[in-house]
């Protein structure tokens, strides 16, 4: 498809993300999460997830907040809908890190002192380029493509804490928050990608070249992680 300033699209928003999330589908093989899904990761894999999350699940609410007041101030109330969202999502995963932490016996000391590691970081820095630089409707699809195989990955994850590790469903329920169904989000998600395609606000092309970039960052992140394990 050539690119052009405002790509006029024909496509519904239920085919445009069905066809960005196929073509935006990891390409590799998750390095981290067979092996905490057969019991043999170490526990230190583990606990560098959650530490590392609690630097990227406030960085991402702020990059969602700024999408929002600038989907707002350009006109766009359905994509602000759908940023103050994600971002409501992420004050309920932050408050569910504790318990995991505590499962993979960090205490607010370590956690103060952990230095987070470029590799698993390199994902919320793009998401905040996307905050600064990306038309909020093309961000939109980038990221809800990119989500798609987060989902999974926690799905797989919360049940191998359970089975292999000994973790409580309090301690699970980080996993469990992004692996669940999230039929209120489906629907902003839907609504801000119409809104996108009526006002032609929405450019594919772009959106898909942001969202390879977050799915290399993620496989950045794995990778990172699966060196501890």
């Amino acid at each position: 498809m050539t690119s052009t300033p405002r790509e006029r699209l024909s496509s519904t928003a239920r085919e445009l993300l069905d066809s960005a999330t196929a073509e935006l589908a990891p390409k590799h093989a998750n390095p981290l999460v067979p092996l905490v899904a057969d019991g043999g990761a170490d526990r230190r894999a583990l606990a560098a997830l959650a530490l590392e999350q609690c630097r990227i699940i406030p960085a991402d609410r702020r990059s969602f907040l700024h999408l929002a007041a600038r989907s707002a101030d350009a006109g766009l109330p359905a994509c602000a809908a759908f940023f103050a969202a994600l971002a409501e999502g992420e004050d309920v995963a932050l408050d569910r890190l504790g318990p995991l932490l505590t499962a993979c016996g960090v205490d607010a000391e370590q956690a103060a002192a952990y230095v987070p590691t470029a590799g698993c970081q390199a994902y919320p820095a793009y998401v905040a380029w996307l905050a600064l630089n990306a038309e909020p409707a093309d961000a939109v699809l980038a990221l809800t493509a990119n989500f798609a195989a987060w989902g999974g990955y926690c799905g797989a994850l919360a049940r191998a804490l359970r089975e292999h590790y000994g973790f409580a469903d309090e301690a699970c329920g980080f996993f469990d928050f992004f692996a669940g169904p999230a039929p209120d989000l489906d629907r902003a998600t839907l609504a801000a990608l119409q809104e996108g395609i009526d006002l032609e606000r929405l450019t594919p092309t772009t959106a898909l070249r942001q969202g390879r970039l977050l799915q290399d960052y993620e496989e950045m992140f794995w990778g990172t992680l699966a060196g501890l394990a």
